[in-house]
């Protein structure tokens, strides 16, 4: 105590020398200041205590989870030094101060947002994040959009169970039923495109936001749809987005209003399937055909955008004219031939070949080909139009007349063989018939078990139809009529041939050399 008293005299004594020394130096006089001297002391002790009191007040206000500003003091290889004004600075490692291009965006002396995350980590140092703070800020304002029921713009970045997740500077999740106005049946083909979306659950504590873009499109739909409204009636012309195909045709947003264009109405010509030729998003061009306003039904064309190919079909195409066509389509009964755009034509199997049985069209004919065909006849009321293939060639019907007279000996190749008889080709697309009665007799065997297919053979003409385009043939010589004639006439050739057609051809060689 007594060293104290004696340092507070000294000090005091100090301060009186100081005192009469800069009276005597300006030569003014002075009161005695001992008293003022030590008041002012205490004071200054006081105010030092006060703001000892007001700096521990100020660190009990900095709070850890709480935002608070701080200055850049220092910037090093690994960490950004920042003071917040507590009793030391804070450490922030460098890559939360990098740009997207890697680049540092930090400088001495800027004012920056932290968080908080501890006053004192395990060495004593404070602890700070700029990237927790811009979350707890990014919370903020979602919280702040979704009680002012706003719209906040975001990246979706993924496809995850039941939806999609989406970047709004923190991650919220799209369920699938709120992606669209329809439903998607690819998500992923959302995946990294920007949209608004509508926030319908904020969570802070569970960490979960649930957002809608559904709901942001039927606003602006609604919106859209009273100008729609305003346009729609039978005859216009409007611009709209297709925004779905069924195999029947094409859903087209018009704007708040949805229309349909039926599969027969999207163009004059075949149409397989409406997404053969649009796709969803297409932007299209469409007639309105009828207009429901109660119901709000909207039918919608394509094809009626142009003239009617059929209007002018009857002047065009005149019967027995030939062009060119496309095969679009085969059936058992015939191929439709496209011979214009939005015009199709018929070959029946019967105006295929003169000659060749054809059972199913794909024998001569495959989807694409380029063919040449007759008109035949054509019915605009019915847009029907009959075509040939045949008849661009001669029917060889016409010279079987004078060709083949009942009496002529033919010589033909056997093609087909029938419980009823032989199928004998006189020559390409020419084939006559031998009945069974018409060969040679063989009480011992089937007449028919001495042929087969491919045996050329000779025959007498005994009748010709070319109504039914049918030529009757007979095998029988003339003195034929007992089994020993045809067992001796085998006989006597046995270890020459063996083939009765062969056997056969020789006998008539001879009854032609008599």
């Amino acid at each position: 105590m007594g060293n104290m008293a004696d340092e507070k005299a000294e000090n005091g004594f100090s301060m009186m020398d100081d005192v009469e020394t800069t009276m005597a130096n300006d030569g003014r006089t002075f009161p005695d200041q001992s008293p003022s001297t030590c008041e002012e002391i205490e004071d200054r002790a006081q105010d030092r205590h006060d703001f000892m009191e007001l700096y521990e007040e100020s660190l009990k206000s900095i709070q850890e989870g709480k935002v608070v500003k701080g200055e850049i003091v220092q910037i090093d290889s690994e960490f950004v030094l920042v003071d917040i004004g507590y009793k030391s600075e804070g450490q922030i490692r460098i890559n939360e101060f990098m740009n997207s291009a890697g680049r540092m965006a930090a400088k001495v002396g800027q004012e920056v947002e932290v968080l908080l995350v501890r006053k004192e980590d395990s060495n004593g140092r404070l602890v700070l994040s700029r990237e927790k703070a811009e979350a707890v800020k990014r919370w903020d304002d979602v919280e702040e959009i979704f009680k002012n029921q706003g719209t906040i713009r975001g990246t979706i970045l993924s496809r995850i169970k039941g939806g999609l997740s989406v970047d709004i500077g923190i991650r919220a999740f799209l369920p699938g039923s709120q992606a669209d106005l329809r439903p998607i049946r690819d998500l992923d083909s959302l995946i990294g495109t920007e949209n608004d979306f509508m926030i319908l659950k904020c969570e802070k504590r569970k960490g979960n936001i649930v957002l809608s873009r559904r709901a942001l499109l039927e606003e602006t739909r609604k919106a859209l749809r009273e100008k729609t409204l305003e346009l729609l009636e039978k005859d216009a012309v409007l611009h709209g987005i297709v925004g779905g195909i069924a195999d029947f045709g094409l859903f087209i947003d018009l704007g708040g209003i949805d229309g349909l264009v039926h599969i027969n109405d999207i163009s004059w010509r075949r149409v397989g399937h409406p997404s053969d030729m649009f796709h969803v998003g297409d932007e299209v061009t469409v007639k309105v055909l009828n207009f429901d306003r109660e119901k709000e039904r909207v039918s919608l064309g394509i094809k009626q955008l142009t003239p009617d190919p059929w209007q002018e079909a009857q002047e065009k195409y005149k019967a027995g004219t030939t062009i060119m066509g496309r095969v679009v389509g085969l059936k058992e009964y015939g191929a439709f031939i496209e011979i214009a755009e939005g015009m199709e034509g018929l070959v029946h199997v019967s105006e295929m070949s003169w000659t060749e049985k054809i059972g199913h069209p794909s024998q001569i004919l495959n989807v694409g080909d380029e063919v040449e065909v007759m008109i035949l006849g054509i019915d605009s009321a019915k847009k029907r139009i009959s075509l040939s293939i045949k008849q661009l060639t001669p029917d060889p019907w016409d010279v079987v007349r004078e060709t083949y007279k009942p009496g002529t000996l033919v010589e033909g190749t056997i093609t087909t063989i029938t419980d009823f008889g032989l199928f004998v080709e006189l020559e390409s697309g020419i084939e006559g018939l031998a009945h069974i009665s018409e060969l040679p007799n063989d009480k011992r065997k089937n007449p028919l078990s001495h042929f087969q297919v491919g045996d050329v053979v000779q025959a007498k003409v005994i009748g010709v139809s070319l109504k039914d385009k049918k030529i009757r043939l007979s095998m029988q010589r003339p003195d034929e009529g007992n089994e020993e004639d045809i067992s001796y006439y085998v006989a006597d050739h046995k270890g020459v041939t063996s083939n009765l057609g062969e056997i056969l051809k020789l006998e008539y060689q001879k009854e032609k050399n008599k």
